[in-house]
Order: structure tokens, then C-alpha cells, then sequence
């Protein structure tokens, strides 16, 4: 047999790459173009909770991307009491596979990928579902994918105003100074969700509950806006999804499983359905449904993360780091 080598990045190759935001978000759009066009083949997430009574879980994602020709498998940590001892939220490792013969051909540090590919999701979500000139940016969380976030909507929008909160000041206060410095213009740190909320044009949740909480009031919800909410634990009162004329998910197979999200209780109290939802945010990439169709219309959009994006992301730091000759060899067999 001959030897089969396996291409790795670890955290240090995927920093040196420093894929810019257009690299970012042209990789994950390229995918979710191809969802849209049937070239792709997404699996429902899986969790895995080692200990019920512990603070986190496993997220295992896998898909197939035709087009890039890489069957891919991700697993990301989820703790969010790792703060306290000095680690990330989350961390992660994806594992890409030739799709006809099972040869594995990758492994990459994906905790990057998965802050960076959130964000691209949540941006090019706002890209066709936002208001055409948004002005206000309201944002709660400040950890794991939340920069990202931020960083790449305002790549795309360039806000007036960005806001930001999250429930420890120590973490609140560091983050929008990170920002403010990054993107070269004020982002403010409020003390409260109200203040954060009301009125954007586009608001974001990623917070990170240890369990569901009606945070997120249904009468700041501005007509017209477009609310992403993702948090693993729902911030969404039961009334919250009376005030949307359009739902719009990253993938339907993924509201038809599992037992967290954002409108998990909305689903499970029957206040939505997947005939309630409007279209897949692949098929309007793919132009095969039209994405926001009036000023006044207030779009609600939920992802919970595509193991294609994770795919894509990661096929595009394999070919840059390759031309920058970073890529070490590990061999399989």
C-alpha cells in the first residue's frame, strides 16, 4: 500500500494564514451557493454531553461538498465555564475525508474556522435578508463567534452605530475595545439588552445561557429589521416570532433535531413548524428564492451552524496555506 500522508494545520499555520474578510466570506457564500444547487449533502448536528450535570457539550457536524470535492466531519467542544480557567469556549478539530474512497486528507485547528464561518453566516444572511442601508448594529455576546460576527457586517455595511453587551463587564468592556480598535471607529459596551437592542436594524444574539431565559423582549424587534438569534439556550419569549413576516433557516434538517436553539421552544410548543419557515439561506444564495423583498419587511433568520461552511473554510486555508508552503505532513499509513 502506498503511504497515505494527512495535510494538518494546527493553530499557529491557520494564524499565519490570516484569511482576510473577503477570502472568508467568498468561501462560505461558495458553499452555500452549491447547497442551494444540490451539491452538497448536510447531516443534522449530533450532541454529545459527557456529563449531564457539567457545563458543555459536544457539537459533531457533517457534510459533503461536491464542488470542493471533500467529505468533512467537525467536532467542536462547547464550555463556557473555560473562561475561568483561561481556555476558549470552544475548540474544535475538522477532519476532511476523500468522499469516494474514505481516505482522510485533513485535519484542522477549527476553532478559528468555526468563530470565522459563523460570522460569514450570520454576515451574508444580512447580506441578502438585511435592510438595504442598515444603520445600527445591535449585538449581544462577546465570546467564541461573536467578533467575527461583528467584524464581518461591518465589512460588508459599514455601520453608524454598533453596539454591543454581554452580561460580565470584564468581558463587554475588553470586547468592543478589541473592536473599536480593529474596525477604526466606536463600538459601544451597553449595561443592558434593552439599550443594545432597540432600534438596530440588525440584531444579533450569541449569548451564552446555562439555560432558556426570555431575554430578548419582543417589543424591541424595530419593523423592517432582520434579528439573528443562535444562542445555544433560547433567549425568545413564546410571542417573539409573531412579529416576523419571514423565517428563513441555514437548513431544515437541523430544526428536526436536537433539543437546543433559539425557537427549540417556539417548535416544541408548536408556535412554528417547518412549513412556517420561508426558504433555506441556500436558496437564496443560489437565486432560486428571492431573499428580502420590501423595506418594511422584519426577516427572523436561524443557523445553527453548516458543516459545509466549516468544509469550505477549510479547503480555502488548505490551498493558501499550501501556496505558503505551511502545510506539515502527518503521516497515516
Amino acid at each position: 500500500m502506498a503511504t497515505i500522508e494527512i495535510e494538518y494545520l494546527g493553530g499557529p499555520q491557520v494564524k499565519a494564514l490570516a484569511l482576510t474578510d473577503a477570502e472568508i466570506l467568498a468561501a462560505v457564500e461558495g458553499a452555500l451557493v452549491a447547497t442551494g444547487e444540490g451539491q452538497t449533502v448536510i447531516e443534522p448536528r449530533l450532541h454529545l454531553t459527557p456529563d449531564p450535570d457539567g457545563d458543555g457539550h459536544f457539537n459533531v457536524l457533517r457534510g459533503y461538498v461536491a464542488p470542493l470535492d471533500y467529505a468533512g466531519v467537525k467536532v467542536v467542544g462547547d464550555f463556557y465555564r473555560n473562561y475561568e480557567q483561561g481556555l476558549p469556549s470552544e475548540m474544535a478539530l475538522l477532519n476532511l475525508f476523500c468522499p469516494r474512497t474514505g481516505t482522510p486528507k485533513a485535519v484542522i485547528d477549527a476553532a478559528g474556522i468555526t468563530d470565522m464561518r459563523t460570522g460569514a453566516l450570520s454576515a451574508l444572511g444580512a447580506k441578502w435578508l438585511g435592510p438595504k442601508k442598515p444603520r445600527v448594529l445591535g449585538h449581544i455576546g462577546a465570546r467564541g463567534t461573536a467578533y467575527w460576527n461583528v467584524r464581518l457586517l461591518d465589512h460588508l455595511f459599514d455601520f453608524e452605530e454598533i453596539r454591543v453587551h454581554s452580561r460580565r463587564p470584564e468581558s463587554r468592556e475588553p470586547f468592543a475595545e478589541r473592536l473599536s480598535k480593529d474596525l477604526g471607529k466606536t463600538v459601544v459596551a451597553t449595561e443592558d439588552w434593552e439599550s443594545c437592542l432597540v432600534g438596530a436594524d440588525i440584531a444579533i444574539e450569541a449569548s451564552r445561557l446555562t439555560g432558556p431565559e426570555p431575554l430578548f423582549k419582543t417589543e424591541w424587534v424595530k419593523k423592517g429589521a432582520l434579528v439573528i438569534p443562535y444562542g445555544t439556550m433560547s433567549t425568545l419569549p413564546l410571542d417573539f416570532v409573531d412579529v416576523f413576516d419571514k423565517f428563513v433557516m441555514d437548513d431544515l434538517g437541523q430544526m428536526r433535531s436536537g433539543h437546543l436553539g433559539a425557537l427549540r421552544p417556539h417548535i416544541d410548543a408548536g408556535k412554528i413548524s417547518e412549513s412556517s419557515f420561508y426558504a433555506e439561506i441556500g436558496e437564496i444564495a443560489a437565486g432560486t428564492k428571492p431573499g428580502r423583498e420590501s423595506a418594511d419587511e422584519t426577516i427572523l433568520f436561524w443557523h445553527r451552524g453548516l458543516a459545509t461552511s466549516d468544509i469550505a473554510l477549510g479547503a480555502a486555508m488548505l490551498e493558501k496555506a499550501r501556496a505558503m508552503g505551511i502545510v506539515q505532513k502527518l503521516v497515516y499509513a
